[in-house]
């Protein structure tokens, strides 16, 4: 063998495999081209070789292309760029933020040898355990089980919902936001070694910040600070006075009357809370449909599900004015060219979030922000400063809390690991939190179509789903989204009961280019409402109307 040249392990991404032949083509393509020992994950749409001095890649990419196939970003593996400690800081690392983001980080980094300080001006946990999915989800369930006691659809059960003691399902929340700040954050600074630094943190130099008259140096930041609720400037609003995703949580007696202002998952999860509680509730969303992200099917059956337990949903809808006067509110809207006015008890705004940017002295470190205040990054999550990098909610991330802690993972990954890899989001789920839920993965039909595929779609209502009929609750569907000619799932959405765990099984055929016949021949336990993915995907082929429910 030569010893003459260096080797250097790589990886290189190539689209558009779907099987194991694929992967041997891509593998002989790249040996023929000079790499060595290679092997190719046809599913993860990678390729690792050995990539040896003198090959070029240029050549490596033009074997790929020449193989019919899409080579994308190459880099090397354990390059030697991990980042060696200095001297001259005091930190190896510094957070500004301590959520979900900041802790995967932090905890990463400490167990790789580095020396590691979390800057937090308020409470531990961040959004998620303190006002987000923690709260509002214990209170959610609350209200479904409130609902269900006078709209459960089983003959012979007869039970009659007393009164409503929000102040102490409020308090019981509460408690449990303490506990598990305590036990998931607060516990782990101790168990993991890292320091945590209360107070505001401004940059003053591309390497240097100040919190509390103090200032720090470090080798590698990381701007994980989050977002906060957007207020639309609606004459009178703050005069009048609102609640927010936050403050709608603290309240201890149910409005006899509530506007919900934006019909997208924070609205629509706490505008149902609160009309499961016995609240009037009117939704009014300035875009065509409620739910605007999610397919229209998805839409018009949440649609359906919310006037039928009451809800009154204005969309299409601008807000001109609210006024208070009285103790009542009255909310101003022009609907279709017809103006009137909707009278209330209190505003709830859900009008989206802006990342928490202001004030940190970006400028300073010579780090840029876009037109909606959010950190630019690049695809590794690393700044226009090279010392500084972002994670979750401040870079306009999807503002989920298991994007935050996957993009804190990452950005210690390349920051300080040397690994260059970037941000993959295939796959990725989201969930609205309503009864019943709404789960989606992938891309849309709109999407896909977008981004250039041939699509064809399924959609199954779950009237053709066992576990819905015994349920007796079959308010929802499933549709899937794949690429025509291959099948290849490339989106699904779910509206059912516990949508957000049957989604699961979607994510992974998305993410490892499983087709919609793969995903039929599956084994599925029946009388679950996951098989609804089952026969959803046997819908391509054939009427599964005409199936035995137990022999499918």
């Amino acid at each position: 063998m030569d010893t003459n040249f260096s080797l250097h392990p790589a990886i290189i991404e190539v689209k558009g495999m779907t099987c194991d032949d694929c992967a041997h083509h891509v593998m002989s393509a790249l040996e023929n081209a000079g790499a060595r020992e290679v092997s190719v994950a046809w599913r993860d749409g990678k390729a690792n070789f050995i990539w040896p001095d003198g090959v070029l890649e240029e050549d490596l990419r033009a074997a790929i292309t020449e193989a019919g196939y899409r080579p994308g970003k190459l880099h090397l593996v354990g390059s030697g760029e991990q980042m060696e400690p200095r001297k001259d800081t005091d930190f190896d690392f510094v957070v500004i933020g301590a959520g979900s983001a900041a802790f995967a980080a932090a905890i990463k980094a400490t167990e790789a040898g580095y020396s590691v300080a979390l800057v937090e001006q308020n409470l531990l946990g961040g959004t998620c355990v303190n006002v987000g999915c923690v709260p509002s989800k214990a209170l959610l369930k609350a209200g479904e089980l409130a609902w269900a006691v006078g709209h459960h659809p089983f003959s012979g059960i007869t039970a009659t919902l007393g009164s409503i003691d929000l102040a102490t399902l409020v308090a019981q929340k509460d408690e449990l936001v303490g506990e598990l700040r305590q036990m998931k954050y607060a516990d782990l600074v101790e168990d993991y070694g890292f320091s945590v630094l209360s107070g505001h943190a401004r940059f003053i130099s591309p390497d240097a910040i100040e919190v509390a008259g103090r200032t720090l140096r470090a080798s590698v930041f990381l701007v994980a600070t989050g977002a906060s609720t957007v207020v639309p400037p609606i004459p009178g609003l703050a005069e009048a006075g609102y609640l927010t995703s936050t403050t709608a949580l603290e309240l201890t007696e149910v409005p006899k009357r509530l506007v919900v202002i934006g019909a997208n998952a924070i609205g629509l999860e706490l505008g149902q809370f609160f009309l499961h509680l016995g609240a009037e509730v009117t939704f009014v969303d300035v875009a065509s449909r409620i739910a605007p992200f999610e397919e229209p099917e998805v839409s018009n059956a949440l649609n359906e599900v919310l006037r039928a337990q009451g809800a009154t949903i204005h969309t299409d809808a601008q807000v001109i004015a609210v006024d208070r006067s009285e103790g009542q509110v009255r909310v101003a809207l022009r609907v279709d060219g017809r103006q009137f006015d909707v009278i209330t008890d209190d505003i709830l705004v859900a009008t989206g979030r802006r990342p928490n940017t202001r004030d940190l002295g970006l400028e300073a470190a010579g780090v840029d922000v876009d037109e909606r205040g959010a950190l630019v990054v690049d695809d590794e999550l690393r700044t226009a400063n090279p010392r500084v990098f972002g994670a979750g909610d401040v870079t306009g991330a999807p503002q989920f809390v298991y994007v935050s802690a996957y993009e804190g993972s990452l950005a210690v990954d390349n920051a300080l690991l040397g690994a260059h890899q970037s941000v993959d989001f295939t796959g990725l789920p989201r969930v609205i939190f309503t009864s019943p839920q709404v789960a989606s993965a992938g891309l849309t039909e709109t999407q896909a179509r977008d981004a250039g595929y041939e699509v064809e779609t399924s959609i199954l209502p779950l009237s053709a789903v066992t576990r819905a009929l015994v349920n007796r609750d079959t308010q929802g569907l499933v549709k899937l989204v794949a690429e025509a000619g291959t099948g290849r799932l490339l989106g699904a959405s779910v509206v059912a009961d516990g949508a957000g765990d049957v989604i699961q099984s979607a994510v992974l055929a998305i993410r490892h280019n499983i087709t919609t016949s793969e995903l039929a021949a599956t084994f599925h336990p029946y009388l679950t409402m996951v098989e609804a993915l089952k026969l959803a995907s046997q819908t391509f082929t054939r009427d599964v109307r005409k199936l035995s429910c137990c022999a499918a």
